[in-house]
């Protein structure tokens, strides 16, 4: 395992991202006792800070369940040759946290449609629409006009701050979208996209709204992927000729938005690299023609993209030059894709990076002026069992310890005989006992199986298999072309003007309401208030 991710360890080390201090056999009972005291008398320093926030800072680990961090929080440590298990990513050494109820208008189990917007307007909604109240019907374009919801970027823009999206996912797609766009449907990405009727109504798919985003001039920094959603169906991506735009339009939205705002447009690592902060008031980055590369496969392929990372900080340099403050909106969004494919490897080492981003943000930002928020749309079906013993491979089998908790045995077993791994999910591709065919996938899972066939009556034997290797799918209890998200609470971790109000249990909504008293933001947009777009149902 540690040979495969030298390149991981030696980014690690580099890094700097150091949690407590594995001590092995240095432990004592004292030791635990006094990391207690400790951990008290830190905690009686904390003073909540109730000054305005000049800036805020949402970062979403999209899918990041606690399994998640708990999974990604061991594997970072034991990549630095640690047990893993006393380690920290850097958000959770915020001061404050809570636990977010993700639930939507209409699901149990959310999608991050719902769930963003809750987090972004103050308002829960139904499955699959972005930023409209519940009044709206998914689908149906003719519902949007007056049950539209204010987000938050657009109460921040129009306080004069200056606004940037952040995403490893497409700039359109539905977190970062929840920001920008108000549509009754996530996949409306672009005009082809629009059943024919919406779209001879000349209803603004989400990349058009965009483009087309009037408030203040515009957004200041939109970085992601997606170059697909803005270019015709004619015109071949900037990066070769085998693929092309999807729009029907015929307009090259990237060009309108140039035009528009004289603003920077860059497409690859050099141009992204050369950009100067400091001279630049708009930039728009589009890395790749759909998602970006997942950040294991980034630096293995030496792919001409820049990090999460790198991203996070140019936006920051860039929005910090407006002297009344900044909304950024950092998205870690192939965690959730690493997950919907079964693979647990993605998806952990996305959340590291994610985690990076946020320590190297930290570093940047005064907590003085600035709430950073740390938290999750939903989660997803990865569980951590058995009993394993304490530093054991988080992604290798369970290898117990005798009654006697001296020796080890060997990997443990199931009923049946064969041994297990600590990480598995509820349902995915990697369905116990089934094999699948690779196929493209969908629009919104590119990388998901396309057929299953049921190989065995019993599970694989794991010992001749290294559940360890970036591609391996963690077994499933159940087949599914790909895994689902999780309906449990996920985490809320913060820091900065107003983090103290984060605590118990709450509604995901309530992340909105926080932000808004942080900034001390009205709730009005010039004569309309938009307690009456939220309060007042709308007939369709």
């Amino acid at each position: 395992m540690m040979k495969r991710f030298f390149v991981w360890t030696l980014w690690l080390l580099a890094a700097g991202h150091f949690g407590m201090i594995a001590r092995g056999n240095d432990e004592t009972p004292n030791t635990w006792f006094s990391d207690g005291q400790r951990a008290i008398a830190e905690a009686k320093k904390r003073i909540p800070n109730n000054s305005r926030a000049k800036n805020i800072i949402l970062f979403v680990g999209d899918g990041m369940g606690i399994s998640t961090i708990t999974a990604a929080r061991i594997l970072e440590g034991q990549l630095r040759g640690e047990n893993g298990e006393e380690n920290l990513l850097s958000f959770e050494k915020l001061p404050y946290s809570a636990l977010s109820k993700t639930y939507s208008v209409n699901q149990q189990v959310s999608d991050s449609a719902p769930t963003m917007t809750a987090m972004v307007t103050g308002v829960k909604t139904k499955d699959a629409m972005l930023s409209v109240n519940q009044f709206a019907e998914r689908g149906n374009y003719k519902t949007v006009s007056g049950n539209e919801l204010p987000t938050f970027l657009e109460i921040a823009k129009r306080a004069g701050k200056s606004v940037g999206l952040v995403t490893t996912t497409r700039i359109t797609h539905a977190t970062p979208a929840a920001c920008y766009a108000h549509s009754p449907e996530r996949d409306w990405e672009s005009d082809a996209d629009l059943p024919s009727e919406a779209r001879n109504a000349n209803f603004p798919d989400i990349a058009r709204q965009l483009i087309e985003f009037q408030i203040g001039g515009g957004i200041d920094v939109a970085l992601g992927g997606g170059r697909e959603q803005f270019l015709p169906q004619e015109m071949a991506d900037f990066a070769g000729n085998t693929k092309f735009g999807n729009r029907l339009d015929e307009r090259n939205l990237i060009k309108e938005w140039t035009n528009k705002t004289s603003g920077t447009f860059v497409w690859n690592r050099a141009q992204f690299d050369a950009v100067v902060p400091a001279t630049t008031k708009r930039l728009l980055g589009l890395f790749n023609h759909s998602h970006m590369e997942f950040e294991h496969d980034r630096v293995q392929q030496n792919a001409d993209e820049p990090s999460l990372s790198e991203m996070t900080v140019k936006a920051i340099e860039i929005l910090a030059q407006n002297e009344k403050g900044f909304f950024l909106m950092v998205e870690g969004g192939r965690i959730d894709h690493g997950h919907h494919n079964g693979n647990a490897f993605r998806a952990l080492t996305e959340t590291i990076e994610f985690s990076r981003a946020i320590e190297i943000a930290l570093k940047k930002i005064d907590l003085e002026e600035t709430l950073v928020i740390v938290t999750a749309d939903h989660s997803h079906t990865l569980t951590l069992s058995g009993y394993p013993k304490r530093g054991n491979d988080i992604l290798g089998l369970v290898v117990g310890n005798e009654i006697s908790a001296q020796s080890v045995l060997g990997s443990d077993t199931d009923g049946l005989g064969l041994p297990y791994a600590t990480l598995n999910y509820a349902n995915g591709p990697g369905y116990s006992g089934a094999s699948c065919e690779q196929g493209e996938g969908t629009k919104q899972f590119p990388h998901e199986p396309k057929s299953f066939s049921r190989a065995s009556s019993k599970r694989p034997d794991l010992k001749s298999i290294d559940t360890a290797h970036p591609d391996y799918l963690q077994e499933a209890l159940f087949p599914r072309k790909t895994e689902t998200h999780g309906g449990e609470d996920v985490a809320i971790f913060a820091g900065g003007p107003s983090a103290h109000l984060f605590r118990g249990v709450v509604e995901q909504n309530f992340i909105f309401h926080v932000m808004l008293e942080a900034a001390q933001l009205s709730p009005m947009v010039g004569s309309n208030q938009i307690s009456s777009v939220v309060l007042t149902p709308q007939g369709n």
